[in-house]
């Protein structure tokens, strides 16, 4: 009887052995399966990329003019140390509820650094969170979907390179969800775009940089108003003082009497003539572009529909029938 416990234990054992080495050896692919798809999940690492997406973030797409607090007191550039670290808001009174603007360095904790490559691309052209949240529309994913896949993947691959910085941001005011726009439908693959069509060029920066976000009035969803693109007239208040943005048509109202010397100079320099632009116009940021690229900008926007609304800031505000605020010169249109 003794000996047949005794075998009846050790096949137990042997079993139970058995069994945690079939377990640990399931752990152990599962974890080589996972480490193999993080690894599909990261864009490749080149000295391309990183040129390239160090030129989109900082100076075409202008990132860390909301994803870092800014010194408003000099130039509206970051404050030292803290680039890509987020705000607790953006400085603008006008917005009816704050904005939580992420941390966007590889910092694992506070920042993307435990974001995988998929969720950072979607995230910026799909408007989609790497928690699976919607963002709210002030981040331009609505205009950065035209990006292309490398293009895409070279901005990832730069932001990753930049110094992680610790900073624990509180979670967004829930009543931004009755302001969201519907899911976007998600993006097939996206190939780079011929650009032998100066214009073309242009428009595809244009929307990087996200001029109308700015230049294009808006209701109080933010949408866009409908016939005003690029016409001008958003207020943008805040620690940079108020002013209203210009129209950017080849209207006569607009800057119908720039030519291509002009444009390039006002975005290097900061001033139209005398006349120096408010800290909110982040040609800081634009000045760092190439020659051939503002230059395809300024193309574009000669291609755009003229649109009568006359923006002038120093003329006191009044009312706009147009865009529906008050700005210089609103009672003129």
């Amino acid at each position: 009887m003794m000996i047949a416990l005794k075998k009846w234990h050790a096949a137990l054992v042997v079993a139970a052995l058995f069994l945690l080495s079939l377990a640990a050896l399931s752990a152990a692919r599962r974890e080589k399966q996972s480490s193999i798809a993080s690894k599909r999940m990261m864009f490749q690492v080149t000295p391309a990329r990183l040129e390239r997406g160090r030129y989109l973030v900082e100076h075409v797409g202008h990132c860390f003019a909301c994803h870092s607090e800014a010194n408003w007191e000099t130039e509206g550039l970051p404050v030292q140390g803290r680039r890509g670290a987020g705000q607790l808001a953006l400085p603008d009174d006008l917005l009816p509820i704050k904005i939580v603007v992420p941390n966007i360095t590889p910092d694992a904790e506070t920042g993307s650094g435990r974001w995988d490559d998929a969720q950072f691309a979607r995230a910026i052209r799909e408007g989609v969170g790497h928690d699976g949240r919607r963002l709210v529309p002030i981040m331009p994913y609505r205009t950065f979907r035209v990006l292309s896949d490398e293009d895409v993947a070279s901005i990832v691959v730069y932001v990753r390179s930049i110094p992680a910085v610790r900073n624990p941001l509180p979670k967004r005011d829930v009543r931004w969800e009755q302001y969201l726009p519907p899911l976007m439908p998600p993006l097939g693959p996206v190939p780079p775009l011929n650009f032998s069509n100066p214009a073309k060029r242009g428009e595809y920066l244009v929307n990087i940089g996200n001029c109308t976000g700015c230049h294009t009035p808006i209701d109080e969803r933010l949408s866009p108003l409908p016939r005003m693109d690029f016409a001008g007239g958003q207020i943008l208040k805040g620690r940079w003082g108020e002013v209203a943005s210009a129209n950017l048509t080849p209207d006569p109202s607009g800057i119908s009497y720039y030519d291509e010397a002009m444009f390039l100079r006002t975005i290097r320099t900061g001033h139209v003539g005398a006349r120096k632009l408010n800290q909110i116009m982040l040609w800081r940021y634009f000045r760092g572009m190439r020659d051939e690229d503002l230059k395809a900008i300024f193309a574009y926007l000669r291609t755009l529909n003229p649109v009568k609304h006359r923006v002038d800031n120093t003329e006191p505000p009044t009312y706009c029938k147009l865009c529906l605020v008050k700005h210089g010169a609103g009672n003129l249109n």
